[in-house]
């Protein structure tokens, strides 16, 4: 069976391959799709993101290009995966129309308190974390969490991604150290999330990256989290999040395999104009 990835990054942000690397390495691994999608400009300096305009236009026509050199080997799309942070941050509709997408996923990795300030909630370093909590939010966890969920659905509910990407990553440098996931108050802002997701007809992703970069424990989101999803018909998409070639099946058969023990069969990935459902079984 051939597999799809539909959320991949390169050299143009944070990646470490090139878009033909990251091409050439998902043929070999008998991938029959890949949707790459570079983190989009954001309005200030960051690490991780497409630089400026200029960058974004080369990333565009590199990504259509080889998409028509290698049309008889595999299938690639163009998408971003665009931040969203109220006030701040370039509308989706923009980027759409901008760059012409297949389609977008939307995430939140900067989390604005009142003042302004943003807390960083992504990457290896917990120290980062702690220090965003405590500077930016008192070490308040509730206030800070649902800030970030608060953040999360009103991406989904203004912007409408196609996609939203691993949408409880707050959970991966907490590691169960401020909350634990079966609190009520937290197991409330995923019921809240899931059904603005599916009224927004939104895929949700499951994110396997937190898995093979040995940063947490479980999927993005994690299982109790999809089961609920499949009991609301909310369609799904596995990725891997790759940012290096070697990353591209990142646990991701291993996924599948888990994904059936629960009776998830089928998985959406976009495919010639539209989202697709598709059989994954190993």
């Amino acid at each position: 069976m051939r597999y799809n990835n539909i959320h991949t990054h390169s050299t143009y942000c944070d990646g470490k391959d090139t878009v033909e690397d990251m091409i050439t390495s998902g043929i070999e691994k008998n991938f029959a799709i890949l949707g790459f999608s570079s983190h989009a400009p954001m309005p200030f300096k960051n690490h991780f993101a497409i630089k400026n305009h200029q960058e974004l236009t080369k990333y565009c026509n590199e990504v259509r290009l080889l998409a028509q050199k290698y049309l008889s080997q595999i299938k690639i799309y163009l998408s971003l995966e665009i931040d969203y942070i109220p006030s701040m941050t370039t509308s989706f509709d923009w980027f759409k129309k901008e760059c012409d997408l297949d389609y977008t996923i939307g995430a939140v990795h900067l989390v604005k308190n009142n003042n302004n300030d943003l807390w960083f909630i992504d990457g290896g370093n917990t120290d980062i974390y702690d220090a965003g909590l405590r500077d930016f939010f008192d070490n308040d966890i509730k206030k800070a969490v649902r800030t970030y969920f608060d953040q999360v659905n009103e991406m989904i509910s203004t912007q409408r991604p196609d996609m939203v990407a691993h949408f409880d990553k707050i959970k991966m440098n907490n590691n169960n150290r401020f909350f634990l996931q079966s609190e009520q108050w937290y197991v409330d802002l995923i019921n809240e999330t899931l059904d603005n997701i599916k009224a927004n007809n939104c895929v949700m992703e499951i994110n396997t990256r937190g898995l093979y970069k040995k940063r947490h424990n479980a999927l993005f989101p994690g299982m109790d989290i999809i089961k609920k999803a499949q009991r609301l018909n909310i369609p799904m998409s596995l990725n891997t999040d790759a940012h290096h070639h070697s990353e591209l099946d990142g646990y991701y058969k291993q996924s599948i395999v888990d994904l059936n023990k629960i009776g998830l069969s089928s998985l959406w990935y976009y495919d010639t104009n539209q989202w697709k459902e598709k059989t994954m079984k190993i």
